[in-house]
């Protein structure tokens, strides 16, 4: 099956030539030679940075694209009012006119990989066809690819992914064809199409549009959830470890979190992945989590050696870089990585950049992509086949008043009402008015591949006999003053959060219970210097802004008419009724 759909593709697509990935070292080097010829590459200071690339993408080809992004499924009311519906019959139309021909004069890869531990029952592969061989390097690092994958591949069961450029026989450093974008995703047959876009999620259809989109309709159809989360382990000083899982949406600080260096002494924090989890519940009842992923795809700006020490340490080797800038000692530089800018670099946009320039040298969602093993606090039970054991989970946005920097759900349904209620204020990750606030439910806005009332139906009906349930979470370390300054100092200092968390799980906390969640009475702050009245403010109900809240979600969830499940509107009404 799998020979008979490559030659299908092959035949539509019309390369010069066809190239199954190995995955083995000798094809990478050849790959990124290649790259570097076609000037997609550009190899930095090997001394500064052995083994590394950067690439610079087309001005108009650097976010996921969300408007042309779409479900394409038999009833509309299955995509539901948050995603952009297409009948499938007509998308196949319209995507096997631009598919026709569009590899000539270019090498089509064929890149089986797996999502998940090799060998993991909670594991799936897929194949991607693409004519990127820049997709084809990030793939390595992201994914378990090449032969190891190609081993495991069901022959009648694999998600399709088919990806182009969009420019035949193109010779420029980045091919795309961003006037037909098409980010099109096929969930009752399990295939993705992609058209005309080289970056990020649109063209590594691992990453958003299978681990999230294709299988999040997978989870649905077989009982088990794929999620827009990180995963971390954190142990006491005790030496009792737990994990927990934890959803933002994109550009929130997911990876600092996800790679924190704690302040607390005793307190240890690793990484399992930064960005997706894939959970299913175990014999004995409890809810276990794989990181279909095996690299991190994060985002520069802001990162430092200050705020996220372990992504820099695990990005000093090996490593792909896009909308960076380039220093004149040929190493990389983004807004935020040193106190200091240097004096001049070549910008993303491939042009003399001065901190007088007026201009940002990096792109705000410029990007480094490296492999989970570089990173220096990675589990070491991150690739277990197994899965991990998840004790909580928490959610968060970027919220700069209103919600309180940590709450505990009331119940299993009150903490999948916190989820579905979740806003966050817009980053750059996305095409979009930065800062604007929009709904964000479980940080799955973009990403869920059906209907979100049925999502949120999903996720309550894993309250079942027999289920350990995981105690829900909701944080937020972006609340300001009203002089506009941040309240919390976040990054390692969010470990006090994360300890009246794990402490919450046992049990062994003093909690208050308001209308909201119950509410920590105090927190380990030893050695931490905050504001007079601070904390106060951070842990307030603020019920003039709960009123709005309130308001303004059960307008958002009127969308969803009757796939809203009754119990939300009970949240809804619980809390309403509660602030007035």
């Amino acid at each position: 099956m799998l020979n008979e759909w490559v030659q299908q593709i092959a035949a539509l697509c019309q390369p010069d030539s066809i190239h199954l990935v190995t995955g083995s070292d000798e094809e990478a080097r050849m790959i990124e030679q290649e790259l570097v010829a076609s000037k997609t590459f550009i190899p930095l200071n090997p001394e500064k940075r052995p083994n590394s690339f950067l690439a610079r993408s087309a001005p108009d080809d650097v976010a996921r694209v969300e408007d042309r992004t779409f479900i394409c499924c038999s009833k509309q009311e299955d995509a539901g009012p948050t995603n952009n519906w297409k009948d499938p019959v007509e998308m196949k139309g319209i995507l096997n006119g631009l598919f026709t021909g569009c590899m000539k004069g270019r090498t089509m890869y064929v890149v089986p990989f797996c999502m998940g531990p090799l060998g993991s029952p909670y594991s799936h592969c897929a194949v991607q066809i693409t004519d990127s061989p820049y997709v084809v390097a990030n793939m390595r690092l992201m994914t378990r690819m090449g032969d190891q994958a190609l081993k495991l591949l069901n022959e009648k069961a694999f998600v399709k992914c088919i990806h182009s450029v969009g420019m035949p026989e193109a010779n420029v450093p980045w091919p795309c064809n961003t006037k037909n974008l098409y980010i099109s995703h096929f969930p009752e047959s399990e295939e993705i199409w992609s058209f005309g876009s080289g970056y990020g999620g649109n063209a590594l259809l691992n990453k958003k549009s299978f681990a999230l989109r294709i299988a999040s309709t997978k989870a649905r159809r077989e009982g088990w959830l794929a999620e827009h989360m990180l995963i971390l382990g954190i142990t006491n000083p005790e030496g009792v470890k737990r994990y927990f899982a934890a959803s933002f949406p994109s550009a929130c600080g997911k990876t600092n979190l996800a790679m924190l260096t704690s302040t607390l002494k005793g307190w240890k924090v690793e990484c399992v992945g930064d960005d997706i989890a894939w959970m299913y519940w175990a014999d004995d009842g409890t809810l276990r989590a794989i990181n279909p992923e095996a690299g991190f795809f994060g985002v520069a700006p802001g990162t430092s050696y200050d705020t996220n020490y372990n992504a820099m340490k695990s990005v000093e080797k090996n490593a792909i870089f896009t909308n960076v800038a380039l220093t004149d000692d040929g190493d990389v530089w983004w807004e935020g990585m040193t106190k200091t800018p240097p004096e001049h670099a070549i910008s993303w946009l491939g042009e003399d950049w001065t901190p007088a320039s007026g201009t940002k040298a990096a792109h705000p969602n410029s990007r480094f992509t490296v492999s989970s093993t570089q990173c220096p606090i990675l589990d070491p039970a991150w690739d277990a086949p197994s899965g991990l054991p998840i004790s909580g989970i928490f959610f968060g946005g970027r919220r700069s008043s209103t919600i309180p920097l940590v709450r505990q759900a009331l119940s299993w349904k009150h903490g999948v009402f916190m989820a579905a209620a979740m806003s966050s204020e817009m980053t750059a990750a996305a095409k979009g008015e930065v800062g604007k606030l929009r709904h964000d439910p479980f940080a799955m806005l973009p990403f869920c591949g059906y209907n979100m009332g049925d999502y949120f139906a999903h996720w309550l009906s894993m309250e079942q006999s027999g289920r350990k349930l995981p105690e829900i979470f909701y944080v937020n370390w972006f609340r300001k003053d009203a002089s506009g300054k941040f309240l919390w100092p976040g990054f390692g200092e969010n470990i006090r959060v994360l300890k009246w968390m794990f402490e919450a799980v046992e049990g062994k906390v003093n909690r208050v219970k308001t209308p909201i969640g119950y509410m920590p009475e105090a927190l380990d702050l030893e050695g931490l210097h905050l504001a007079p009245g601070a904390l106060e403010e951070l842990l307030a109900v603020d019920k003039e802004g709960w009123k709005k809240e309130a308001s303004d979600l059960a307008s958002y969830f009127a969308q969803f008419g009757s796939k809203l499940p009754e119990d939300l509107k009970k949240e809804t009404d619980n809390v309403t009724r509660a602030v007035l």
